[in-house]
């Protein structure tokens, strides 16, 4: 409609771009206010008289009812049948906020998120279920976007680490297995690998207590170089190391496996350090043979980035063993030959920006194409009040530990609130309180801009008032209650009836919802969809409040109001769902 004014006023052919619409800001009368600042300079005319012009020009319409002109912002006011139109449209739109997105070829387009990478030497912690989340929710909102998605994620099963924890096993397991200990494999590995860590600081304090310096002695400890003896044994394919190796990483991905459905996260395609990283080492001596990198006298191989502003990267020890770089170059190999990929995108925390930064340019450097499209998507850490989490110490927030307590905690907060309802069982209330015990610890988390690092509140993320993940599961289950009771005769709307202030405010919101999903998957931040769905919830509480839905007399207004909840939680269960958010119908 202002494409087809300004074309008419001015010959001008406007562009997506160039209409600018906005919310009118509340000391102005209006619904939506268009910037009408692009089209001063082809008009020749002042801002406000442009501005006037377009407003008489859009009243002519049965949209436009009045309009009011400052400077070079025009408010308009919408007519309210169209808003009660926009509400039923909204209401028959069952895919509503999803769009389908083509490539230049007319086919969808696909995007592939990798997130999680656990190594298999301890179970995954608070940090892993930050990761998780922003990979999941990613992902969702990137499918509503239109993108066709493929979850991935890369296990580092191999390396110095698992080996510490295997030769702990070894030295100190008596054959100890996850049956016999009654512990999830993940957990038991997971203590190996901080017994490892125990045992070798007391050889490394034993070595300078003879005098010897503290580098030499963590060199010199005789368990890192079992450890390191081990691992080349590994890359050899020794088959008894070969099989405690096998065995082990069993456990640990049983384990994962439990924790990955508990959180509520899946994934379309794992691979496994251990496949790729010799595809790694195949492309580094392709490029040690063609001059991209260098080997130094010791063996060792190196690709000099001073060029590029970086420094010199190691890609192959000393002794032929790969590292982190070397198996990332062979997994993005491998991933554009098994998926025709039009974005990757690596949801790993800020501490790996620079290595980021070093894959892309090896990748370019090697003659893969696909090298400076890759995205880093960084994200900040999540603190805790007594500072860093240290896996090697012991002293990390476990992620089963953890949302065992979110859902006890879910059931003592809501344990009168569940007892009210009547004939609910027990296996209900736990299953209310797993949903709102999940809900609290992925919305708490999830609504926070990812970029920034974050310190982790239990008891401020369980709290059903305020912006919390229940504060919203909770305005649902208001609604599905109210729907329960309501007369399924109340259907009738009129057109003809002003609607009122928090009616108008309630339908607005919706309507907001596609640019919502389009700016969060524009962004990557689930954060855009945490505060939609907060600002939703707190229109329908101040609605709730204010209006009667169930005891309105006036039988048009019921069903208003009616249809106008029923649309407020089918958009709070979408959104919710992009954040990987259960809603129970009941609280």
């Amino acid at each position: 409609m202002a494409k087809a004014a300004v074309k008419s006023l001015y010959g001008i052919e406007a562009t997506d771009e160039q209409i600018q619409l906005q919310k009118t800001r509340p000391e102005f009368e209006g619904n939506i206010t268009l910037v009408v600042f692009p089209f001063v300079k082809p008009a020749r005319k002042a801002p406000a008289q442009v501005a006037a012009e377009i407003g008489e020009e859009l009243v002519k319409s049965d949209i436009v009812s009045k309009y009011n002109a400052v400077q070079g912002f025009l408010n308009l006011s919408i007519d309210d049948a169209f808003w009660i139109n926009q509400l039923e449209a909204i209401d028959a739109d069952e895919k509503y906020g999803n769009y389908v997105r083509y490539g230049n070829n007319g086919e969808q387009p696909l995007m592939m998120v990798e997130y999680s990478s656990p190594n298999t030497n301890k179970p995954l912690h608070l940090g892993h279920v930050r990761n998780n989340l922003l990979g999941y929710s990613i992902a969702k909102i990137q499918e509503a976007n239109g993108w066709k998605v493929v979850k991935t994620n890369i296990v580092n099963d191999r390396g110095i680490h698992i080996c510490k924890s295997m030769l702990a096993w070894l030295k100190f397991g008596n054959g100890e297995t996850p049956e016999t200990s009654g512990k999830k494999g993940d957990h038991l590995i997971g203590d190996y690998y901080v017994r490892f860590d125990k045992e070798y600081k007391a050889q490394v304090a034993e070595l300078m207590a003879t005098g010897m310096d503290e580098e030499t002695a963590k060199k010199e400890a005789p368990l890192m170089k079992e450890a390191q003896e081990m691992l080349r044994k590994w890359e050899a394919n020794d088959p008894e190391v070969r099989s405690l190796w096998a065995k082990m990483n069993q456990w640990v991905y049983a384990g994962f496996d439990e924790t990955y459905k508990r959180m509520g996260v899946s994934f379309d395609k794992i691979y496994y350090e251990s496949n790729t990283y010799l595809e790694g080492k195949s492309e580094v001596e392709k490029g040690l043979a063609s001059g991209a990198f260098y080997r130094r006298e010791d063996g060792s191989v190196w690709a000099d980035l001073t060029k590029d502003g970086l420094d010199e990267k190691l890609l192959l020890r000393s002794d032929g063993t790969s590292v982190y770089m070397t198996q990332d170059i062979g997994t993005a190999k491998l991933r554009f030959r098994d998926y025709p990929i039009d974005k990757m995108v690596y949801v790993v925390g800020n501490e790996q920006e620079y290595h980021f930064k070093v894959l892309s340019i090896l990748l370019d450097r090697l003659g893969f194409p696909f090298g400076k499209e890759l995205v880093h998507f960084s994200y900040g850490m999540v603190e805790l009040p007594n500072g860093k989490m240290k896996s090697r110490e012991g002293t990390v927030v476990d992620a089963d530990d953890l949302m065992d307590k979110m859902v006890e905690d879910a059931k003592e907060i809501s344990k009168d609130k569940v007892n009210t309802l009547q004939g609910i069982t027990e296996e209900e209330t736990n299953e209310i309180a797993r949903k709102v015990g999940l809900g609290a610890l992925k919305y708490f988390i999830l609504k926070v801009d990812p970029r920034k690092n974050m310190l982790f509140n239990p008891a401020e993320s369980i709290d059903f008032n305020g912006n919390t993940g229940p504060f919203i599961q909770y305005t649902y289950a208001r609604i599905q209650s109210v729907l329960r009771k309501a007369d399924p005769r109340d259907h009738e709307i009129s057109r003809s009836r002003d609607l009122e202030e928090k009616e108008l405010t309630l339908i607005q919101r919706l309507t907001e919802y596609p640019a919502a999903v389009r700016t969060a998957g524009e962004d990557f931040s689930p954060a855009v969809i945490c505060n939609y769905a907060y600002a939703l919830a707190c229109d329908f509480n101040s609605f709730y409040h204010d209006l009667s839905i169930l005891n309105e007399k006036d039988g048009q207004k019921r069903a208003l109001r009616l249809l106008l909840a029923k649309n407020v939680a089918k958009v709070l269960q979408s959104a919710m769902a992009l954040l990987g958010i259960e809603m129970p119908d009941r609280m």
